[in-house]
């Protein structure tokens, strides 16, 4: 495990950090924080994303749609939980590296199996603690998010020059299929339902129908609250053919999240999609499978300047009136303007007023840009699953 630090030596290595910084982080602009490095000494270049959520940051770091991101906690105090093998959503992080404002802390949970800092060097991943988060932020809150380098030495030889130079020639999210990256190699089944605090076990459920999931950068938790709510789950890779899903005749068909810009995405994944809806099979799209279904309708996306990431985000549902507090993460958008006749806004952000929710008038498809799976986040929106099932449900009958 490693070092333990009391709060007394984290002050006294903070402000060693400012004299003798062992990780810095370099934007395009060259702006330099200089830190504590900690994870793997590594570099890595990409864009850099905020996350407001108090908790799950072991769920956020392996979140596939964090693929050409460093992220930036707001939350203080990373790493009391430590890490361990349940928290995971898919086998292998795709993030770049994590930002924190003190030093990781030792883990005080029973479910820890190791500290972070040691699990972020298994998986190759940078850190950098001890710079001024709340100032990184209100940056990215202002001016958008940055392109830029995370860089960690143990030594503290760091040359800035160069780094600059990386993070300006890095050519960012636009444009980039990243879904591609992130996807299942192969078609593979999933049964494992949630994880369940009081038996420390996962769920196991009957199933009673069968859904292919699309495999745009999938989180392990939305194939288990498939399960939970009984279905028998097929994942597929991203640029699986409408004919192929339909050859395996399932009851419904769903849209994962996933990284990237979704119109590179959707130029192999949109009329596939087209097809499965036009030909009135059941689906739900989740995040990047939301824009994609949008995108496969013939609305547009647009990239948003610092993005929806956080477990505390107010989204109206406009049927009922209902306000949900849900789970965001995504840096691109549906735009509201580009709307086909096909679709209708079913959930609006409370925060921007953008579309968080979408529905087809005559098919049975609909698609949330926020996560309903809540890993981490509050359960509100856990009724989309049903929702989801009641379409399939009434399709056989």
């Amino acid at each position: 495990m490693g070092q333990i630090t009391h709060s007394g030596q984290n002050f006294a290595a903070l402000r060693a950090a400012h004299e003798n910084p062992t990780a810095v982080l370099v934007l395009a602009d060259g702006t330099v924080f200089a830190g504590i490095g900690f994870g793997a000494a590594t570099t890595n270049v990409g864009e850099i994303c905020f996350n407001t959520s108090m908790t799950g940051y072991q769920e956020i770091i392996t979140d596939p749609s964090y693929a050409g991101q460093i992220i930036t906690f707001t939350f203080p105090h990373i790493g009391n939980v430590g890490a361990n093998a349940n928290d995971f959503e898919t086998n292998t992080p795709a993030a770049l590296g994590i930002i924190t404002r003190q030093p990781v802390t030792a883990p005080a949970s029973w479910r820890a199996e190791t500290y972070l800092g040691d699990w972020l060097e298994t998986h190759n991943l940078p850190g950098i603690a001890g710079i001024d988060t709340r100032a990184l932020t209100c940056r990215i809150r202002d001016a958008g998010a940055p392109h830029g380098v995370i860089c960690h030495a143990p030594k503290g030889d760091i040359d800035i020059k160069p780094l600059v130079s990386l993070a300006a020639a890095w050519p960012g999210l636009t444009g980039m299929d990243l879904a591609a990256e992130v996807t299942t190699y192969a078609t593979h089944d999933w049964d494992e339902g949630s994880w369940d605090i009081a038996t420390a076990a996962h769920r196991q459920n009957d199933a009673t129908l069968s859904v292919v999931a699309m495999d745009f950068g999938c989180k392990q938790n939305i194939l288990r609250c498939l399960t939970d709510a009984g279905c028998n789950v097929t994942v597929v890779p991203a640029a699986t053919s409408a004919a192929e899903i339909m050859a395996m005749c399932p009851d419904g068909v769903f849209l994962s999240n996933g990284p990237g810009d979704p119109a590179a995405t959707a130029t192999y994944a949109g009329p596939e999609i087209a097809s499965l809806i036009d030909a009135g099979m059941p689906t739900f799209g989740i995040c990047i499978g939301h824009q994609l279904m949008a995108l496969a309708m013939g609305a547009k996306t647009l990239k948003m300047e610092r993005g929806h990431r956080g477990a505390n985000h107010p989204v109206k549902d406009l049927a009922t009136g209902k306000i949900e507090i849900t789970c965001q993460n995504h840096g691109f958008v549906v735009d509201q303007d580009s709307l086909p006749d096909t679709l209708e806004v079913s959930h609006i952000s409370l925060f921007d007023q953008s579309i968080e929710g979408l529905q087809h008038k005559d098919k049975p498809a609909f698609c949330v840009q926020y996560h309903p799976e809540s890993s981490p986040g509050p359960h509100d929106s856990r009724y989309l699953f049903t929702r989801f099932t009641d379409l399939m449900n009434a399709r056989k009958s």
